[in-house]
């Protein structure tokens, strides 16, 4: 398998994240993973190793614009330049807007949003030299329908969306593709709040009957990533027929 080109997963140690990078390794992709969490981070480098892909597992939290600096600092000097960005790093906050604090309202924001901005900003200069490049976000179906309780995740995907629409048309001139999946519920640790009888009624609220996986939204993810370079500037949604 030739290992031609190199993706940079944030968000890579558990859940959607995770099942991208195992995804794009089996594609025969070189794997740059990024996460706060490095015991569950190196578990994924583990398991992309074991599927004969090389892998760069760097330890970073993506919402802090010197650490991002030094994550693509790290992949330069290990792969070189990243031909694939997807920016999945991702928090939630539950709670009535008027009770969220100025730190709470800043680490969702800066963890979902800004961090796309600062990988966005590091990847771009290389993909513009090269004349091709491919960048997805991962948002939500709550970025563009917005969720009582979760104001501020709203606001963060809703952000996303924006950002890939308007950054799409910036970087078409140059060849680089820019879209979003916008992913409904996914049964990951993410939604491991909700109660059995929360997790039933939402359910009976999907056409689908059930929550999407992480295996889906990364084969989904993939299908993005391997489109035709005419494809850009949009926001995919892959909720089961709920919005």
């Amino acid at each position: 398998m030739s290992f031609a080109k190199t993706a940079l997963i944030t968000g890579a140690s558990r859940g959607i994240g995770k099942a991208v990078a195992l995804r794009l390794a089996q594609e025969g992709i070189r794997c740059a993973i990024c996460a706060r969490n490095e015991s569950s981070l190196l578990e994924t480098r583990k398991e992309i190793l074991a599927i004969g892909a090389p892998c760069l597992a760097v330890p970073a939290d993506v919402s802090d614009p010197s650490q991002c600096a030094k994550l693509f600092k790290e992949i330069q000097a290990v792969f070189g330049s990243v031909d694939l960005l997807v920016n999945n790093a991702g928090i939630s906050h539950m709670g009535l807007l008027q009770d969220m604090s100025d730190a709470q309202w800043n680490s969702v924001i800066n963890t979902n949003l800004s961090s796309v901005f600062y990988c966005c900003r590091l990847a771009i200069p290389s993909m513009i030299a090269g004349k091709s490049g491919r960048i997805l976000n991962i948002s939500s179906v709550w970025g563009t329908f917005g969720a009582s309780l979760e104001t501020a995740y709203s606001a963060s995907k809703g952000g996303v969306n924006a950002l890939t629409k308007a950054l799409a048309k910036e970087l078409a001139p140059s060849g680089i593709q820019v879209n979003a999946l916008a992913c409904g519920t996914i049964d990951t640790a993410m939604n491991d709040f909700l109660s059995e009888e929360d997790r039933l009624n939402l359910m009976e609220e999907i056409p689908a009957g059930r929550f999407g996986t992480a295996l889906e939204a990364a084969q989904m993810a993939w299908q993005i990533l391997s489109s035709p370079a005419y494809l850009t500037g949009q926001v995919i949604t892959m909720d089961g027929g709920w919005q």
